[in-house]
Parts: structure tokens; C-alpha cells; sequence
């Protein structure tokens, strides 16, 4: 993939988040995104892929194909399994200096989420992102 494409993914979550009129709509669309998650096998939820920091149990699973990461991720919270999906579809099937190449705080303030999450959530949110940005720096 190229910037071009993470660039392109952006705006397309920019444009479908624009089309709802306001937060509540908005957080119905990202507990959707979430619930259209593939269930993750119990046995992935272990404490290797659970991330720290987060109030609610979030597990992510990194897969790695050459020099480009996959994500797949698990929450027993709605919208914070819908973040976590969010960051999947941002994330997944890039290299890590595309992944590094993303603030997805500022994607979350371009789609009008990031003022509505409570300072737990986005402490969550910044511990799967510091996750993602953490395995693209191994890379």
C-alpha cells in the first residue's frame, strides 16, 4: 500500500462519518463498525494480547506478512471494540512507517468522535494506538 492509500482510507472514514448529523448517530455507526468485528477464538484472548491500560478488556492480535502489519482486535465494550475496529481498518495491511505516518487522534477529531469519548476511553484508545505504533516501531 501507499501513502496514497492510507490518505484515501482517511478520508473515506472522514466521508461516512460526515454523512451521520450528530455524536449519538456517530457512536451508533462506530458500535456497528464494531459489531461487524470477526469474533476473536478464546484462546487469543490471553493476557499477551490484552492492552494495558484500558478500563475495559481490549485484546489485539498482530500479525506480521514481510514488512507489513495486520490487526485484529476484541473488546467486551461496544464502542470501544468499535474504536478498536476503526484502528483495524485504519491500520491493517500497512508497513510500519505507514502506520507511524498516521496521528489516529487526528483522524478521530476529523470524524467528530474524539470530543465525545470520556477521558477512560481515550485513555484506552491512546494504549491500543501506542500498541499498533509500538509493533510498527519493531518492524
Amino acid at each position: 500500500m501507499t501513502a496514497q492509500d492510507i490518505q484515501t482510507e482517511i478520508d473515506d472514514l472522514v466521508d461516512e462519518f460526515d454523512l451521520l448529523d450528530d455524536w449519538e448517530q456517530r457512536y451508533r455507526y462506530l458500535i456497528d463498525m464494531g459489531k461487524a468485528l470477526p469474533d476473536m477464538p478464546e484462546d487469543e484472548r490471553s493476557d499477551a494480547n490484552k492492552v494495558k491500560g484500558c478500563v475495559s478488556q481490549v485484546w489485539l492480535v498482530t500479525e506480521r506478512d514481510g514488512n507489513t502489519l495486520s490487526f485484529r482486535a476484541d473488546s467486551d465494550a461496544h464502542i470501544v471494540r468499535g474504536l478498536a475496529a476503526l484502528l483495524v481498518r485504519l491500520y491493517s495491511g500497512r508497513t510500519g512507517e505507514e502506520i507511524l505516518s498516521v496521528d489516529a487522534r487526528d483522524v478521530l477529531a476529523r470524524i467528530g468522535l474524539s470530543e465525545h469519548l470520556s477521558p477512560q476511553r481515550s485513555n484506552g484508545l491512546a494504549s491500543m494506538i501506542g500498541r499498533i505504533r509500538g509493533q510498527a516501531e519493531a518492524l
